[in-house]
């Protein structure tokens, strides 16, 4: 009603608005009208105004606009130039008092579905509008931009003023100095003898030309003062040098003199960088490499798109050909990154230069996570166990398959600059290791997710010399770890990930508490030990034995995963994760999947190299962002630890009065399953799960019983009555896994398919042959139902299929109850009924699995799988995975209708509560609701409240204290979970800062590590220490500014 009566206001609203806006351009026309026009509209002295106001109102159910019309005597007009400032063509400013958002069907619904107040919307103003008001300036600006195309103000001006006393003629003007003054040729010479990469152009035949300051005679002098020439110079008459306005050709003098330092060394003082070291005839200024160096973390944009830009703002005409230097630029910037990286980390302040460069001592350390010796307080190491787990570190696994490589050159043609230095392991130890190692055969997985995982083997591997890469970040702040990267081979394989794993705890320090979150994890941590001691001894990971280690699976994988490994390894549940979710992998790979285009076009040395420096890149990004991030992450982390511990401690004092002793238990065994994961997961189920099998045996056993006092009453020396209607079912299943396949063949199957459909029709029919014998000595009426079922039109030719041949089980029979001759041994139809109820569960189990196997798949698919080959294999896997759910479906769909048959037998009544009708609606996912749901009324389907546990206890308070008991586990843990979370976030703000003052210290003992060097080198491996010094000063102090309202961290 709110909806409907709200539309129908606006309505009226709306019309109002656009009379009042025509109003406005009928004002606005005759403002603009000849004058004549306008004294004959203004000729009578007062004329009747209409005036319309709109006012905005809120009540407690909606926001309303209101419009009030009133008329009044005045002026006929104001004067033409008033009207033609204040009616312009489009005044944003009407718009102020008007809320669009109220003519939004959508905006009514999500009001209804949230029930709050529409918040008024801010006064818009023209800075709200920029198009607009630019939309009248716009010839202003096409005219501006004609002009510069000429000599401007300076058209009349025919003589130089560059310097007193000059009398040439004024016809060159350079792009880039400030100001458009137009000098002779001398004197633009003399103005940018310091400003040699300038672009000039020169006025002839009524235009600008283009012209080079090399052709106007500039040239360049290196190894003296700007104005002063050496006496000996070396001649480079087309030397090029790459910037960022453009490629230049220069005529340049090398210094020539007895103490002239190389020719590298002259290049690099004047801050070009020069492409070889052997006679250097090009060379990219720095401004140029920095600049590409940004632009390549921020846009992911290649070198050969880079220096298509180049080209163009070269040349854009295609008349003149630019001497191609891509490869000398690829050199250049590779080599840049490689010096940069060493820089940035101190290696120029090291007395034994970058040899001595340790792997892994190049990488971007997270300020956050614990380092001992940096970051940790004092006597961490002896923290009593109730605050030990704040000096975790917490670790992720994860592989990208975007980041493939394509076989193409080798490492020695491409070798890497880095070697492991940084992120990157170091590759030739790295092929060793696959090498005497790689061969151990892949373990079984006995998890569904694993098939989620396998999906990597459907990446193509052909012409690919790395399929991808693993790697191991920090799972709280997603930083990059040290030699925690590596390529892939081909898939996903234990001995890759175990490489990266072990590679990247040689970094861990003493630290004693390690949380590793993999997608995996249950299947990769099963045998990770035991897989360690076949490694070589350099990777392994010392004393494990005494460090307390907890495997999780990611919040966002988990579902794919089975019920057991959902309690076991879920970051929800166990002791001491916060809120960490361990998928920031997968975040951080949507940073760097953006240049796997380029990087698998690259060689191997030179992939790595350009991933190290993303990856370090990003690393930083991560570091200046952490006063804002952890501070957000607090402010939010706050009031949710508030309400989840109230609502923990309301339900808590609710079943205190109910059942205190239960409560107490349940205390118990959730802290002793924390202290001992060894101990019973109070969070699982504690009945049996119902299956076929343990009926089955449970069946077996009591006939077991019978033989041993006499009482077999058995009618067949082989066949029990338990064992007739197990096979039974079981050719039941045969008959409609037959029949489905039959369906699938399609119209034209092969011969060898045909062939295999009659091989499994002939054996089932062989089957039922033998059980219908058996079975007429337990239910001799079926001799009686099977002649009555024999259609009258069938000859001896048309032959009953195999997979419809009706079996008479004691439910097929009782389904006509009323029928006095359906008459059945009341011990059939009791033993088919415990076996339907285990196969309705069974089929309940498979249907979840299969279900959290789709949703898992199909993400899978949209993050990690490209290329047509690929997506139609990964396509046919999620097809069976599908064809496998709507099996599961009609098998329960099966076990029920038998149920509801037997039940009239057996006289059951509540049978339907513990197994509700399936719909089709409710076959759907954990996070799906039904068709035209929103997300605000989405339900949960009833396939996943389903208990499927066995117990002797009565059956309504067996599920009310299974359910109460998970719910009040799961309500202290979430509790707990936002207490930890805050915990942990004013711990890392506190490690952030001391990380930040020990780098600082750090930075301050590299001043003066290096002696014996020149005064100038002295100074400014001294000065770039110190600015490193203050930059993490800097932070410090900006951190503390932003975390000063956040009371009591320091």
């Amino acid at each position: 009603m709110v909806s409907k009566r709200r539309r129908q206001y606006n309505k009226e609203v709306r019309d109002k608005f656009y009379v009042y806006n025509q109003e406005l351009e009928e004002a606005r026309q005759l403002a603009l009208a000849p004058a004549t026009q306008r004294e004959e509209a203004s000729q009578t002295s007062t004329h009747r105004h209409k005036h319309t106001s709109f006012t905005q109102t809120q009540d407690t159910t909606c926001s309303r606009l209101s419009a009030r019309v009133e008329y009044f005597e005045g002026l006929a007009s104001v004067s033409t130039e008033h009207q033609a400032q204040v009616l312009p063509v489009y005044d944003p400013q009407s718009f102020d008092d008007f809320d669009f958002n109220i003519v939004d069907g959508a905006h009514d619904t999500y009001l209804e579905d949230t029930n709050t107040e529409q918040v008024r919307k801010r006064k818009r103003t023209a800075g709200d509008y920029p198009l607009a008001s630019w939309l009248p300036e716009r010839d202003t600006f096409i005219l501006e931009m004609l002009r510069l195309e000429g000599r401007g103000d300076f058209i009349t001006q025919a003589i130089c003023h560059g310097s007193y006393g000059c009398s040439l003629p004024a016809e060159f003007r350079c792009e880039d100095c400030f100001g458009t003054e137009l000098y002779c040729q001398p004197c633009t010479l003399e103005k940018h003898r310091e400003h040699p990469l300038h672009r000039i152009k020169h006025w002839k035949d009524e235009f600008f030309h283009a012209v080079t300051l090399k052709s106007l005679g500039l040239r360049i002098q290196l190894g003296h003062p700007t104005q002063e020439r050496c006496y000996n110079p070396a001649a480079c008459q087309d030397f090029i040098v790459l910037h960022v306005n453009g490629v230049h050709e220069v005529a340049l003098d090398f210094c020539g003199c007895e103490t002239a330092q190389s020719p590298t060394t002259q290049l690099l003082r004047i801050r070009w960088f020069p492409a070889t070291v052997l006679e250097p005839k090009t060379a990219a200024t720095f401004k140029l490499l920095r600049h590409f160096h940004i632009l390549s973390f921020e846009s992911k944009v290649s070198t050969f798109e880079y220096w298509q830009t180049l080209t163009r703002l070269t040349h854009n005409r295609g008349v003149v050909v630019v001497k191609d230097r891509y490869d000398a630029l690829l050199r250049m910037i590779r080599e840049w990154r490689n010096i940069t990286l060493l820089k940035r980390f101190g290696r120029g302040h090291d007395p034994a230069g970058t040899g001595a460069t340790e792997q892994g001592s190049c990488a971007v350390l997270c300020p956050a996570c614990p380092q001992p010796g940096k970051n940790l307080p004092e006597n961490w190491e002896s923290a009593p166990p109730e605050t030990r787990w704040l000096y975790a570190l917490f670790l992720a696994i994860d592989a990208n398959f975007r980041l493939a490589r394509k076989n193409v050159s080798s490492d020695q043609m491409d070798p890497g600059l880095n070697r492991g230095w940084a992120y990157f392991v170091e590759e030739r130890q790295y092929k060793t290791f696959l090498t005497d190692v790689g061969r151990c055969p892949q373990e079984k997985s006995t998890c569904a997710s694993h098939n989620a995982v396998n999906l990597a083997e459907t990446k193509n591997s052909r012409g690919l010399a790395a399929t991808g890469a693993g790697t191991v970040d920090c799972s709280r702040h997603n930083f990059k770890r040290p030699c925690g990267v590596g390529d892939l081979q081909k898939g996903e394989k234990y001995v890759n990930m175990d490489y990266l794993f072990f590679s990247t705890m040689q970094y861990t320090g003493d630290i004693a508490v390690l949380n590793i979150s993999y997608d995996i994890a249950c299947q990769w941590s099963t045998n990770l030990w035991q897989r360690m001691h076949r490694y070589p001894s350099t990777i392994h990971l010392r004393h494990h034995d005494n460090k307390t280690i907890t495997f999780l699976v990611p919040k966002f994988h988990l579902p794919a995963h089975i019920d057991i490994c959902q309690i076991t390894y879920s970051h929800n549940l166990l002791k001491g994760m916060g809120r960490t979710d361990g998928e920031a992998p997968e975040r951080g790979w949507a940073n760097i999947n953006p240049v796997a285009t380029s990087t698998r076009e690259m060689g191997p040395g030179s992939r790595r190299d350009t991933l190290d420096d993303h990856f370090g890149d990003f690393n930083w990004k991560k570091v200046t962002n952490m006063g804002v991030s952890l501070s957000r992450k607090l402010k939010a982390a706050v009031p949710e630890r508030d309400q989840h511990v109230r609502d923990f401690e309301d339900f808590d004092n609710a079943l205190q009065h109910e059942r205190p002793e239960q409560v107490a238990e349940w205390r118990l065994a959730v802290e002793k399953w924390e202290s001992d994961s060894s101990q019973e997961n109070p969070f699982a189920l504690t009945g049996k799960p119902l299956t076929q099998a343990a009926v089955r045996l449970s069946l077996s056993q009591q006939e077991a019983d019978n033989l041993e006092h006499g009482m077999d009453d058995s009618l067949h020396e082989e066949v029990s009555r338990s064992v007739l209607i197990s096979s039974g079912m079981e050719i039941e299943d045969q008959q409609c896994r037959l029949a489905r396949d039959i369906e699938l063949l399609g119209g034209h199957p092969t011969d060898l398919q045909r062939t295999k459909l009659q091989e499994r029709s002939n054996i089932l029919r062989r089957k039922i042959e033998q059980w219908s014998k058996v079975q007429l000595l337990y239910m001799p009426v079926v001799a009686r139902l099977r002649a009555s079922d024999i259609p009258t039109s069938r000859t001896h030719s048309t032959e009953e299929k195999v997979h419809e041949i009706e079996l008479w089980l004691p439910s097929k029979i009782y389904g006509d109850a009323a029928d006095p001759v359906h008459q059945c041994d009341a011990t059939l139809c009791q033993y088919e009924w415990e076996l339907r109820r285990a196969q309705a569960y069974d089929a309940l189990d498979e249907l979840r699995r299969h279900l959290r196997l789709r949703a898992h798949l199909y993400k899978f698919k949209d993050a990690h799988i490209r290329g047509q080959r690929a997506n139609t294999r990964a396509s046919a896997i999620i097809d069976k995975v599908e064809s496998n759910v709507s099996v599961a479906a009609a098998r329960y769909r099966r076990a029920w209708s038998a149920l509801e048959h037997l039940s009239f037998a057996l006289s059951r009544t509540t049978w339907k509560e513990e197994f509700p009708k399936l719909e089709n609606d409710d076959i759907r996912g954990m996070s799906q609701g039904k068709p035209g749901q929103s997300s605000g009324n989405r339900t949960l389907s009833w396939i996943w409240k389903a208990r499927g546990i066995a117990s002797d206890a009565p059956e309504g308070e067996t599920v009310l204290n299974e359910s109460l008991r998970i719910e009040w586990c799961k309500s202290r843990a979430r509790a707990t979970r936002w207490v930890e979370e805050v915990q942990l976030l004013r711990e890392e703000m506190r490690r952030v800062a001391a990380y930040l003052l020990w780098h600082a210290a750090w930075w301050d003992a590299q001043a003066d590590r290096r002696t014996g060097l020149a005064l100038a080198e002295v100074e400014g491996i001294r000065g770039y220490a110190k600015r490193q010094a203050a930059v993490r000063r800097d932070l410090h102090d900006t951190f503390l500014s932003k975390w000063g309202a956040v009371n009591g961290i320091f």
